[in-house]
């Protein structure tokens, strides 16, 4: 009896013990979250489309803006060159050796007319459909209201009876053309001759004769880039101012 009792016992004493220890596993143990997959999103499929469908339109709306700036950008610019090339200044090649040495075949320059009133000394970028239909480029002798004359023999100029001291020309003046006697420039006209003198077509041209101002497309401001002269050379120095 007592043996049974022994057992009894021992069995009793053996189950609490392993009932203990699998308690106490269990209760040391933490629930594995990291392999479960929480949704914790509760909203209904049409909230979650209508969301959706926002995101895109803000997106789509942002890439028109971006578009749109990028249009409004190249419009811009395509007006601001227009009214540069038309009212400040715009890029002219000068073409032909009558105005050597100031300016040689191949020459890039800034010509503007804006504010532009003519006086002595200019060079003029001239359109006259009487002699040529391309431009020609000459300098300004003399405005309206003065007399040009001009001593062949002794290739002198003179503007109201003062000699002009060119020391821009190439050569003297010695070869007339068409030109005859001392002239008077008419009002709103100037007068004309290319610095490269004995090669020129200018005002003593009885198809130039006097430029009517208004054929003036505008002043040469500016040497941007360098024409080959005649020795095949490019002089880089030249860039600038002509005068």
């Amino acid at each position: 009896m007592d043996n049974n009792s022994g057992k009894l016992n021992n069995t009793t004493e053996n189950f609490d013990v392993d009932e203990f220890s699998y308690y106490n596993n269990t209760k040391n143990e933490e629930p594995a979250f990291d392999d479960m997959d929480f949704d914790l999103d509760f909203s209904s499929s049409d909230e979650k489309k209508e969301r959706k469908y926002k995101r895109k339109s803000q997106k789509s709306k942002s890439d028109s803006m971006e578009l749109y700036d990028w249009v409004q950008c190249i419009i811009s610019a395509m007006l601001c060159g227009i009214f540069i090339f038309m009212f400040i200044g715009r890029v002219v090649g000068i073409f032909g050796s009558s105005m050597l040495p100031t300016l040689v075949h191949g020459d890039k320059a800034i010509v503007s007319s804006l504010f532009y009133t003519p006086s002595y000394g200019d060079i003029v970028i001239i359109q006259k459909d009487s002699f040529d239909d391309d431009p020609i480029v000459k300098r300004v002798i003399a405005t309206e209201g003065q007399t040009v004359d001009i001593d062949f023999e002794e290739g002198i100029v003179y503007v109201d009876g003062v000699a002009l001291e060119e020391d821009y020309v190439n050569s003297l003046t010695t070869t007339p053309i068409d030109f005859t006697e001392a002239v008077t420039v008419p009002e709103n006209c100037v007068f004309v001759l290319g610095d490269n003198r004995n090669a020129s077509n200018d005002s003593r041209d009885s198809r130039i004769s006097m430029v009517d101002e208004r054929c003036i497309i505008g002043k040469v401001y500016f040497i941007i880039f360098p024409g080959v002269d005649m020795n095949g050379h490019r002089d880089w120095s030249r860039i600038g101012s002509p005068y």
